[in-house]
């Protein structure tokens, strides 16, 4: 069975072309509103200074880009597809569009399909471009990622057997640590110790931790410590929970967006066989919502159509005011469903879908308001 597709007609080049010029436009001027404030000026600031040569300050914008166009792409759409379609509307070209008989389903599909080819791109942007160039500012600039972090091993019934705590670890290399060593006796609410070793430093290797010049201070049954002894040497996390606790370590000092999918995906799971489970619930919220974010493109551009098919005495700044407004509110309340997730109070299905659903919601209305 042979599949036909469509065919591609005058009308789909013309409004496809028309679309996508002024979406460039939109996302060219926003990525400019966006890095001039402050992003460009301190690049200035520091080349000025002698920081940074002319070749190092374009590399450092080119790089600052991937984060920008994450958020400039569903932004362009949107004003792209609204001024194209109030202009349509304004030159009553799309009157007689329907005219002829097209259908407002049929009007869109060209938009539909330019919003595919910026929905691929978005999640490309958060998948690998976003982190690989966030390594390579690091690199650029000479940052050197500390991590202060608390780790706790535990056993198959989740009694705490140590708890390592780090000052500051730069790599693999750990400074002033703490290790609670917790005896097999345990109470309802207090768990035994039954050393505390305190190191100036020591070393991740391959399958475990070793710590160096080290402090023993023996504790008895009692809780006080019976004796003080001085270790040159000792591992304190070996085999799997030594590659956990040092993948977990690393990660508590990045943000969501510097990880590729395909590490966070395994972050997630290492979060939820640790029993992390804030940790756990706000990471696979930013993880879902990774690939709802591609899909806001398209609604988006089906949205700024909407708004953009107008009477011809229909005031025009409406459609522009309430867009922006989507959006604004679509920005500003992700960190909000955010913290639902992280904090347990709703799902991460729920908080990472809600705008998606919103924005559907707001098609369907919008699309029975307009009678088309």
């Amino acid at each position: 069975m042979s599949i036909k597709f469509p065919k591609i007609t005058i009308y789909d080049r013309y409004i496809f072309k028309q679309v996508a010029m002024a979406t460039i436009v939109a996302v060219l001027l926003f990525t400019i509103v966006w890095i001039a404030p402050e992003i460009l000026l301190n690049i200035i600031k520091d080349a000025l200074a002698g920081d940074y040569g002319f070749k190092t300050a374009i590399l450092l914008l080119f790089y600052e880009l991937p984060k920008i166009l994450d958020k400039a792409f569903p932004v362009g759409l949107l004003l792209g597809t609204l001024f194209t379609f109030d202009k349509l509307s304004k030159d009553s070209e799309m009157t007689i569009f329907r005219a002829v008989g097209m259908s407002f389903q049929r009007i869109v599909i060209p938009i539909v399909c330019l919003s595919f080819i910026f929905s691929i791109f978005c999640f490309l942007l958060r998948d690998s471009w976003t982190p690989f160039a966030e390594n390579k500012l690091r690199a650029i600039r000479g940052q050197v990622s500390s991590a202060q972090y608390i780790y706790t091993q535990k056993d198959k019934s989740g009694h705490p057997l140590a708890a390592v705590i780090v000052s500051k670890a730069v790599g693999k290399d750990l400074n002033n640590v703490i290790v609670l060593d917790f005896a097999n006796h345990f109470y309802q609410d207090v768990h035994q110790l039954s050393n505390i070793y305190s190191a100036k430093k020591g070393k991740v290797e391959n399958d475990r931790w070793v710590l160096e010049d080290i402090t023993n201070y023996s504790i008895s049954n009692d809780g006080i410590y019976v004796d003080i002894d001085h270790l040159d040497k000792i591992n304190i996390l070996n085999g799997e929970a030594a590659q956990n606790a040092y993948t977990l370590m690393n990660y508590s000092s990045v943000k969501e967006r510097d990880i590729s999918t395909k590490n966070l995906k395994k972050y997630i799971k290492l979060l939820k066989k640790e029993n992390l489970s804030e940790e756990y619930s706000y990471m696979l919220n930013k993880y879902i919502q990774r690939f709802m974010h591609p899909f806001i493109c398209i609604l988006l551009a089906i949205l700024g159509c909407l708004l953009g098919f107008s009477k011809p005495r229909e005031q025009r700044l409406v459609g522009f005011t309430i867009g922006i407004g989507c959006v604004f509110l679509y920005y500003i309340t992700l960190p909000f469903f955010d913290m639902l997730a992280e904090k347990e109070i709703l799902s991460p299905f729920i908080t990472a879908t809600f705008p998606t659903i919103a924005f559907i919601a707001a098609i369907y209305i919008f699309y029975k308001i307009k009678d088309l």
